[in-house]
């Protein structure tokens, strides 16, 4: 879909009518110094060299390392490409909800060029205390209102040119104030990535733990004895729910994500609009298994919130055989490892990974391996344990996002005010 280009002229009135009146409302164009586009840089093939920041490197106030590429070992580079610690990159094409992303250079890596796509910006120290409050300035609602304005291309391909990205006007208080604005979300950005990294490390220390645990590597206190293979065709037992069908009844319908994802609503839809009308109802503790994309991790337990939703024919649903032999939540757990994910894929056919089918009386023939059922309960209380702990930091963490974004909406647009005496 086509953008076309446009000025948000109510949204600079309100700015220029309720700002402090200390405050200055100035074009980027005043403010800016330099505006440095970098080299047109190809990649290495084997991915070793010096890296390149890319606009899909970019985030909005971070930059990422984890997918980088480089560039081919006899490549000569700019040295004015090279990055500085404290350097403002902004992203000039994208999509368009990602066009115009900014984000400051920490030297996270010894030494690092960046490409034309991105603009690397230098300010008129007279108005600009730090990029850091220029970043925070460029992240706010009032700064993205007016890049979304100026983008041009197509929604999939969206740039911003240099001549446009000049107008964008910008609320700028007094450099102390700034200073103090910045210390003040840099709390919040701190606190962010604190609790992300723990996030990380807990994630790690549950994996590990489901690696040990259900292989039997290691043991919980108390339980030692021996473990014995079972066949799938023992343990599981297929379920179909046909639900009566109604042309005005709403049926919410569920999928399941890839790379154990979980379940999610994928649909409200009435009965009239659904073509294919094979729907089935799912109830708490049905295992799922999608036909099209087993191969890639797409299995999951249907917990108590999703209980009476709906499922196409192309998800089986499964449930424990004897439940003294088989905990469908550990079973669930098993799902989540590399050898079960093995297992699905032997179990299915297809010339392409993408276009592979599940063979489920192909997998049913296959086994594993697994303790008494009173050791898989306690194998579960400790792993939900350990998520619980993760969703807990999960929530802490979009709330500390909620908290800085409303700040940066009341401190950057001068609502909420610093005491600088």
């Amino acid at each position: 879909m086509k953008i076309k280009q446009h000025t948000n002229i109510s949204l600079i009135q309100s700015l220029e009518g309720y700002k402090p009146p200390e405050w200055h409302l100035k074009k980027l164009k005043e403010i800016l110094i330099e505006g440095r586009l970098g080299g047109n840089y190809e990649n290495a093939e084997d991915n070793t060299g010096i890296p390149v920041i890319k606009m899909g490197n970019i985030d909005r106030g971070n930059i990422k390392t984890d997918k980088l590429q480089c560039l081919p070992l006899n490549q000569k580079y700019n040295q004015e490409d090279i990055l500085s610690e404290g350097d403002l990159l902004f992203n000039t094409r994208n999509t368009l909800d990602l066009v115009g992303k900014v984000a400051v250079w920490k030297n996270e890596l010894p030494l690092a060029v960046y490409n034309s796509n991105l603009m690397r910006m230098k300010f008129d120290e007279k108005f600009v205390a730090s990029n850091f409050f220029i970043n925070y300035a460029f992240n706010s609602h009032y700064i993205l209102s007016q890049l979304r304005g100026i983008a041009t291309g197509t929604t999939s391909v969206a740039a911003i040119y240099g001549r446009d990205l000049e107008t964008v006007r910008f609320l700028l208080p007094p450099l102390q104030e700034q200073i103090a604005l910045t210390n003040c979300l840099s709390t919040w950005d701190n606190a962010i990535s604190t609790t992300t990294a723990l996030i990380y490390q807990k994630e790690l220390r549950k994996k590990c733990l489901m690696q040990q645990l259900l292989t039997g590597k290691k043991r919980l206190p108390g339980f030692d004895a021996e473990w014995h293979k079972h066949y799938f065709e023992n343990l599981l037992k297929v379920v179909k729910r046909t639900c009566e069908w109604d042309d005005e009844e709403l049926y919410n319908l569920i999928s399941v994500r890839r790379r154990s994802g979980g379940i999610f609503i994928r649909e409200s839809l009435l009965g009239h609009k659904i073509l294919v009308k094979d729907l089935r109802d799912v109830k708490e503790g049905d295992f799922l298994f999608s036909k099209m994309q087993i191969v890639h991790g797409a299995s999951a337990l249907v917990t108590k919130e999703y209980e009476g939703y709906k499922i196409s024919g192309s998800y089986i649903a499964v449930v424990s055989k004897d439940a003294t032999i088989l905990n469908i939540e550990y079973f669930n757990l098993c799902s989540q490892l590399p050898f079960f994910c093995h297992q699905t894929y032997i179990s299915s056919y297809g010339v392409h990974i993408e276009k592979m089918t599940f063979d489920f009386e192909s997998f049913l023939t296959l086994g594993i391996i697994i303790p008494s059922i009173e050791e898989q309960k306690a194998i579960t209380v400790v792993i939900k344990k350990a998520e619980k702990e993760i969703d807990l930091l999960k929530t802490k963490l979009e709330k500390l996002k909620e908290q800085k974004k409303g700040l940066m909406q009341q401190l950057l647009t001068g609502k909420k005010r610093f005491n600088m005496d």
